[in-house]
């Protein structure tokens, strides 16, 4: 697993900082009501306090369900994503069937916990009705460098949960450098991960510009060679337009217009959720 690099041709770029500030520096040029819209449809709309229950998650999808209503010609958020005892409550909350019921899994947020308990809990949280799972890389064995097991522990959870999405958290803030966010995005991907993710959200720092735009070179590396797309999801501290925006052009930049789409791309929000919808009223909004 340490050769994935060489594998997939990926050296570190020179002067990333730099190329990701001209990057996010020139992303005011999508500040326009029709990509406000689309990055509203790519959102996942995440709840994951220490005292949510039942009634708080379906007010929350209550709210989803009228968002059309209240907002003229805005496509409804990709996902709502919650703690695993809660998806069954979103599932018979939401109305809309084109939403993806989303958990995370697996002991998040520490990964800390026996693989066959992941599982377990990975598989149960389907059986609930979830479309996708978010699990986090386990980061004590990355660091100890069992590269090994962080692929078999990644690939046993994507046969546990079989075609629905597997989200892997990188915890990018906590890997220290570029060249681990490189290899812990290949070791996903390898190992069948639909999507790779940055952070929990619980630790800082959380999604940086220069993480997004590692795992979109090991995302492009990874299709050029495997001809397999892997989707891209930016979260944790994600709280206003003017970020989202910029992780838009970052992908935009690297993996195209193909990837700008639910499919492939989406952007972690709680905070965010309200900022975006005010700029596309162009007023205050305080709707979630």
């Amino acid at each position: 697993m340490e050769n994935l690099i060489d594998k997939y041709s990926l050296p570190l770029e020179e002067g990333i900082e730099q190329k990701v500030k001209v990057i996010a520096n020139n992303s005011h040029q999508y500040f326009e009501q029709d990509i406000l819209k689309q990055l509203f449809r790519l959102l996942d709309l995440t709840s994951l306090n220490t005292d949510d229950n039942a009634s708080f998650i379906k007010k929350l999808c209550d709210k989803v369900n009228h968002v059309e209503e209240h907002f003229d010609g805005l496509r409804n958020v990709a996902a709502v994503c919650v703690y695993p005892p809660l998806v069954d409550t979103v599932k018979k909350s939401l109305q809309d069937n084109s939403i993806q019921i989303a958990s995370v899994g697996a002991s998040f947020p520490t990964s800390q916990t026996y693989l066959s308990i992941k599982k377990a809990e990975c598989k149960e949280i389907i059986n609930q009705g979830a479309d996708e799972v978010d699990v986090v890389l386990p980061l004590g064995a990355f660091f100890a460098g069992e590269y090994d097991y962080v692929y078999k522990e990644i690939r046993e959870l994507k046969e546990t949960i079989g075609n629905k999405k597997l989200k892997v958290i990188l915890e990018t803030g906590m890997l220290n450098d570029y060249k681990n966010i490189q290899l812990a995005s290949l070791i996903a991907m390898e190992g069948g991960a639909d999507f790779i993710k940055t952070s929990t959200g619980k630790h800082k720092p959380a999604a940086t510009y220069d993480a997004v735009y590692i795992m979109a070179q090991a995302i492009k590396a990874f299709y050029k060679q495997t001809g397999k797309t892997t989707g891209i999801k930016p979260a944790g501290g994600i709280s206003t337009t003017e970020d989202a925006l910029s992780y838009y052009a970052i992908v935009k930049d690297i993996l195209g217009e193909q990837w700008l789409n639910s499919s492939l791309f989406r952007i972690g929000a709680s905070r965010l959720t309200n900022d975006l919808l005010g700029h596309i009223r162009q007023e205050e909004v305080s709707y979630f």
